[in-house]
């Protein structure tokens, strides 16, 4: 009986502590394949994985699966991609965080075109999409730990949402487009913006603040659970869209910089990991955002 009354108090320490929630987790793409540089994972509409910096800066590489790599794409000059979104008829977004830019690329006639430049910009980091084709970007500037907020329209106009941020750096949008999410790195805070049909803003709130460690990239699935890459702390966090934190993913290794949602069913998640560059993976138990409920 004594076994059995300690397993059970074990058992609802689990269910009632989100940190002792682990899934298993197993490399996608092995060690050195991508530079260090290795970010803004976005799976397309064929299931393809995107990500940046593939053997070398400056480019983007496609995974078709596991351990099939190849170049997909090098951006022109001295353009390094971050950030990489896609919009509803398959247009990839590229943030350009070297030269203020945001590329687009037509999969359809493989034509990549500047599509928006603020000579503003600290930086472009990271970019989040609405359904309608509207853009935000973070802007962090990393020596001073500020940043800032843009709105990127469907016609490559670019308006600041906000400055004298902390460091910004993740972005997502809610799965009914109804908010924002915008973390910052250094000041481990998440904050959300509500959100009108046009992107505009209003009603900021602290969404969630940890106590330690980074913030990287997040994604959001098709219930608005928000998951959080820790880096630094080699986890992925997933908040409700409460702001409660429900789980926590243990990584192989300690510095993911960013999360996308794939497989056939969209509950493959892809991570990832900077100092590996390397893609770690994990079945999760709900679709990401772009997948029907």
């Amino acid at each position: 009986m004594k076994r059995l009354f300690l397993l059970s108090i074990s058992l609802l320490s689990a269910c009632q502590n989100p940190e002792l929630t682990q899934l298993t987790t197993k490399d996608w793409v092995v060690d050195k394949t991508f530079t260090s540089g290795i970010e803004g994972p976005a799976v397309d509409k064929l299931g393809q994985l995107f990500a940046v910096n593939y053997k070398k800066q400056g480019t983007i590489g496609v995974v078709t699966s596991q351990n099939n790599t190849e170049l997909y794409l090098t951006l022109p000059g001295s353009s390094v991609g971050n950030g990489i979104r896609f919009d509803n008829k398959g247009n990839m977004y590229i943030a350009d965080y070297v030269n203020h830019n945001i590329w687009q690329f037509n999969n359809t006639t493989k034509h990549l075109a500047l599509f928006a430049h603020n000579s503003q910009m600290n930086q472009p980091n990271d970019i989040a999409i609405m359904d309608s084709g509207v853009l935000f970007a973070s802007d962090p500037n990393w020596s001073k730990s500020t940043g800032k907020l843009w709105r990127i329209d469907e016609n490559g106009n670019t308006t600041l949402l906000e400055d004298n941020m902390g460091t910004t750096n993740g972005i997502e949008v809610s799965p009914d487009n109804k908010f924002l999410y915008v973390n910052e790195s250094v000041q481990r805070t998440i904050w959300r913006y509500d959100l009108d049909k046009k992107g505009r803003i209003s009603n900021k709130q602290t969404f969630y603040q940890f106590d330690e460690y980074g913030l990287d990239g997040m994604r959001t699935d098709n219930q608005g659970n928000l998951y959080v890459a820790r880096y630094g702390a080699g986890k992925v966090a997933v908040l409700s869209p409460q702001g409660k934190l429900i789980k926590t993913i243990k990584l192989k290794g300690q510095h993911p910089t960013n999360v996308a949602f794939g497989g056939k069913d969209g509950k493959q998640v892809f991570v990832t990991m900077q100092k590996r560059g390397a893609i770690e993976t994990f079945n999760n138990n709900i679709p990401g955002r772009n997948y029907s409920k």
